[in-house]
């Protein structure tokens, strides 16, 4: 079984996780993505929408999962076959929802490049951002490093 084992600085990621936590409790009722399809039958849609949820909810829980007694104790998180689909998507709906709750001040260059000033930020926005980043590079990290057909395959 493949499997990345990646360390973190507890000092830096710690307040990050807060963030992540947050908007976990907000995506559990509310999808990153909201659907806009027309003409379905509301039971459709609404069944839908639980099951998208209930994923949803699903990757979120299992990223927040990998900040466990190890990571406080060892600052190190690790990921494999069983979790990588989970994290990768679930770093996407927190990303998203980072960008509609907390980053819309930015625009879609900057987000995708990090390029900020991070000093000239004011404290919840900074750590939003710092947040976005955070999940985009451990995103990245699963990708780049686990086999492809671990991640959709």
């Amino acid at each position: 079984m493949k499997r990345i084992e990646i360390k973190l600085s507890l000092p830096v990621v710690a307040p990050l996780l807060d963030v992540i936590k947050e908007l976990g409790g907000e995506l559990q009722k509310h999808l990153a993505a909201p659907l806009a399809i027309g003409d379905l039958d509301p039971d459709f849609h609404a069944s839908w929408v639980d099951d998208l949820l209930a994923a949803q909810n699903e990757d979120v829980r299992v990223l927040l999962a990998l900040f466990n007694e190890e990571f406080f104790s060892e600052g190190v998180v690790a990921i494999d076959e069983d979790n990588a689909e989970h994290v990768v998507r679930a770093c996407a709906a927190v990303r998203l929802r980072l960008r509609t709750r907390h980053l819309q001040v930015f625009d879609e260059e900057t987000l995708e490049t990090g390029e900020v000033e991070l000093g000239k930020l004011q404290e919840p926005l900074r750590k939003a951002f710092l947040c976005y980043l955070f999940l985009a590079t451990l995103q990245e990290l699963v990708i780049q490093h686990l086999d492809s057909s671990i991640i959709g395959g």
